[in-house]
């Protein structure tokens, strides 16, 4: 014990405390002005969302041998009366000055059409406009389609005007993830400032840990942008917009924990550098072992095929690991530098009694004891009966129109378009086949049912012929981010894999998301079972029992189902969502178990601290009273964090955000509050077989909190 208080003093000591504030500053003066790069050293091209073995990355990456990456952008004109004569001559203008646009990749001398919905009194035409793909990615497709809306304008006068497909959509989806980073900084900061108010009550004191999670943010997003830089590692929107969630959700949870022990430490200390000396040594594995389980939760993203999910993990797990450095050493050193004043005007004084033993926790444990059994039962059939709302979850993929909180102008155009033109329009199927073999392919695609048979055709600027393959395309009948048309992409892979030595392959915009479906699947199933069990062995090690890991894992687990229960209920008569991404179940499962158990790792920790001294049953009673309002704190921190995810305009991140913070309130308030505490007092010593602490025998022993042992 004094050789791990020897440990701390290295974080905290009277000298040692200015030594790690000066080696911040220099890290911080060091790597700050590269965290604003890291927007830059984004890959938000295509490649680095689809799984890397896909037949649709594999079709991707071969076109490029025929032509540059491209993303059409489609310019829509109608007109419900029908295109007049003026109608007609202006779009023809439209279309001879977009021909002469190359800026931001806009390859305009390969622009085709316009093309008209009927030869005779037509009510609608649409002009092709190539934008070039390069690491850039979505940075340079809205530049293009400004440039383009510049040209055609917006309509008026009855003749409406849109910009959609690929292109539109996409720059649509560029504009609600720009500035993700600055929204997502604010939203949580502001979250975590009025948390740590209404906890600490203290203005000056939510200073210090709100500039140790900035500081970890900083160092993070920089030492990701080397990483992405020089080491490979991808970044991109969805990786960098969650990694300010977790910085700040999972950082600020630390230093409550910390801060609380530290306070209790103040009261029974004079000298303030061995209070956090003992801080550290208490509240310290409890705070690791959190960090490990989100770190190597993260971690087991690497198991997935969906690149964009793979690329989460480390940045996820590099983030939280900063996070829990800055906790552990930047954040005990500000605190001893400042001194007793920082927790003005309630400040902790020596001998003043804790007052979360005589609090409302201490209350809830002791009423718990009197009936922990019936008490378990009930919260668990409550949670069971929440989960039954899963027969309502939708997560099967969400199309382009149902994506965005509000209806921008690609969705709008892509109705318009569908109106007039084949669904499919502007977002085909592209087949790659050897050069005997074409006729039969393309014979094939086109006797497919869902495929515009007099649609095939090379794309515009593209070479007939490389290395003795060819490149075609073909036009849906359904719109291209329907189930409809991944039906046809199946029905066209099975027809052209059936044409012998063919070696055809068919990907395009359809075939990628059909993939990406697959591929989300596959994560599910090889992810969620690795999380589990990373959880069970770290719970193992930590509290040296199996019981009481076992019990925890199941408690998180139907907190999970209860979470995505409700939200899905939610979504569908609250905020009438048509669905859920693909991925939706496993990024909430993921985030809710590495950083649900942080609560139960934080309460099951000082529970067996306490009995040690003074048996299970009393253990269990202080260590709700000594943790609960920390817990709670932290729980109502991250669920604000996550929450925050709803200030973006895309459904997505809005049903993420929704359903971790439940499930964060639910883990807070409900499992670890009742669940955890109830089943503990039933099972008593038992939950830590095969542990010594199993053969005591405190059965009559009251239920009551031992005032002189409430901090260790």
């Amino acid at each position: 014990m004094t050789g791990n208080r020897g440990i701390a003093h290295l974080v905290c000591g009277r000298r040692a405390k200015w030594l790690v504030l000066g080696l911040w500053l220099v890290l911080l003066f060091l790597t700050a002005p590269f965290a604003q790069k890291l927007t830059d050293a984004q890959d938000n091209d295509a490649a680095s969302w689809l799984p890397g073995s896909a037949e649709s990355t594999q079709v991707l990456e071969i076109s490029k041998d025929f032509r540059p990456e491209q993303i059409p952008a489609v310019v829509v004109y109608a007109r419900d009366s029908g295109l007049t004569a003026q109608d007609r001559a202006a779009i023809t203008a439209d279309a001879a000055q977009l021909r002469q646009l190359t800026d931001h990749g806009i390859r305009g001398a390969e622009t085709r059409g316009p093309v008209y919905d009927r030869q005779v009194d037509p009510r609608a035409a649409q002009i092709y406009v190539p934008i070039t793909m390069d690491e850039k990615g979505w940075e340079r497709i809205a530049p293009a389609v400004d440039s383009i809306r510049d040209v055609v304008g917006r309509g008026g006068d009855g003749l409406a005007v849109h910009i959609t497909g690929p292109g539109g959509t996409s720059a649509d989806f560029s504009e609600a993830f720009e500035g993700i980073d600055s929204t997502l900084l604010l939203s949580a900061m502001t979250v975590v400032v009025v948390m740590l108010l209404i906890t600490y009550r203290s203005p000056t004191l939510l200073v210090v840990p709100l500039l140790s999670v900035i500081a970890a943010l900083f160092t993070a997003q920089s030492l990701i942008y080397f990483l992405a830089q020089h080491a490979g590692l991808t970044v991109n929107g969805q990786s960098a917009g969650i990694l300010t969630v977790l910085v700040f959700g999972a950082g600020t949870d630390y230093a409550l924990l910390l801060v609380a022990r530290y306070r209790e430490e103040l009261r029974r200390h004079e000298d303030r550098h061995e209070a956090m000396a003992r801080a550290l040594h208490r509240a310290g594995p409890a705070v690791l072992a959190s960090g490990a389980t989100v770190v190597l939760s993260m971690l087991m993203l690497l198991a997935a095929e969906m690149n964009s999910t793979r690329g989460l993990g480390p940045v996820a797990a590099i983030g939280v690991a900063v996070a829990l450095l800055a906790m552990m050493t930047l954040f005990p050193a500000l605190l001893v530098i400042c001194g007793r004043w920082i927790f003005w005007p309630v400040i902790p004084h020596l001998g003043a009694p804790d007052p979360t033993e005589r609090g409302i926790w201490a209350r809830t444990g002791r009423g718990i004891a009197q009936r922990p059994r019936m008490i378990w039962v009930v919260t668990s059939l409550v949670l069971a009966l929440c989960s039954l709302g899963l027969i309502q979850l939708r997560a099967a993929g969400i199309s382009n129109a149902d994506a965005f909180t509000g209806k921008p102008d690609s969705i709008t155009g892509q109705e318009v378009s569908e109106e007039y033109f084949p669904a499919g329009s502007g977002d085909p199927l592209v087949i790659v086949s050897n050069q005997a073999q074409a006729r039969q392919v393309g014979q094939a695609v086109a006797d497919t049912e869902g495929v515009v048979p007099t649609s095939l055709g090379l794309p515009a600027g593209a070479k007939p012929v490389y290395e003795g393959q060819v490149l075609f395309e073909a036009t849906m009948t359904a719109p291209s981010d329907s189930e409809a048309a991944k039906q046809t992409v199946e029905r066209v892979r099975d027809a052209v894999h059936a044409v012998p030595d063919a070696d055809a392959q068919v990907g395009g915009g359809t075939a990628a998301l059909l993939d990406m479906d697959k591929a989300t699947t596959h994560d599910n199933l090889v992810i969620i079972p690795l999380v589990l069990a990373v959880v069970l062995l770290i719970l193992c090690g930590l509290l040296r029992s199996l019981i009481a890991p076992l019990l925890l894992v199941g408690t998180v687990i139907l907190s999970f189902a209860a979470a995505l229960g409700i939200s899905a209920l939610a979504f569908r008569h609250l905020f009438d969502y048509a669905g859920e991404s693909t991925d939706f179940p496993l990024f909430v499962f993921v985030f809710l178990v590495a950083l649900g158990i942080d609560y139960n790792i934080f309460l099951t920790t000082r529970i067996r601290e306490e009995a040690a001294h003074q048996g299970t049953r009393r253990g269990v009673v202080t260590g709700l009273a000594a943790t609960g309002a920390v817990i709670t704190s932290a729980g109502l921190v991250l669920a604000g964090t996550f929450a925050a995810l709803g200030t973006l305009p895309m459904v997505a991140f809005a049903e993420i955000g929704f359903a971790v913070a439940l499930g964060v309130l639910l883990d807070t308030f409900v499992v670890r509050s009742i669940l955890v505490t109830s089943l503990f007092l039933d099972v008593g010593p038992k939950v830590w077989w095969p542990h010594r602490l199993a053969r005591e025998d405190d059965v009559g022993a009251p239920a009551e909190p031992e005032v002189t042992r409430s901090g260790g």
